[in-house]
């Protein structure tokens, strides 16, 4: 299943469930709040060691593309096609002088 077909069915489920399917039908803080948690709950199942079952890494990563797909749809972002243009722009990007990898660096060089 592709990107495309998977936000169509989460958009389904969202109409289903009453979750909101236009943006006035939405608070968008509170939809960026809740993917927040999601990987706030990806981070804490990742450091308990939670790499299966409920609440597990897995489903934390899930829940995050889902709650994704569906601001992505709500606000008809082709999300496919967005990825593929930031992977492109990444490409071509300087990663030299980013903190977070110098410090990683730095971390694994001790």
């Amino acid at each position: 299943m592709n990107l495309s077909d998977l936000q169509k069915k989460v958009m389904e489920l969202a109409k289903e469930k009453d979750w909101g399917f236009r943006p006035d039908e939405i608070i968008f803080a509170e939809k960026i709040a809740l993917l927040h948690q999601e990987v706030s709950e990806a981070l804490e199942a990742y450091r308990a060691g939670r790499f299966k079952g409920k609440d597990g890494l897995p489903e934390e990563l899930a829940d995050i593309i889902l709650r994704t797909l569906h601001l992505a749809g709500i606000y008809s972002v082709d999300l496919g096609s967005e990825v593929v243009k930031k992977m492109d722009l990444n490409k071509t990007r300087d990663w030299s002088s980013d903190q977070l990898y110098k410090d990683r660096d730095k971390r694994n060089s001790q």
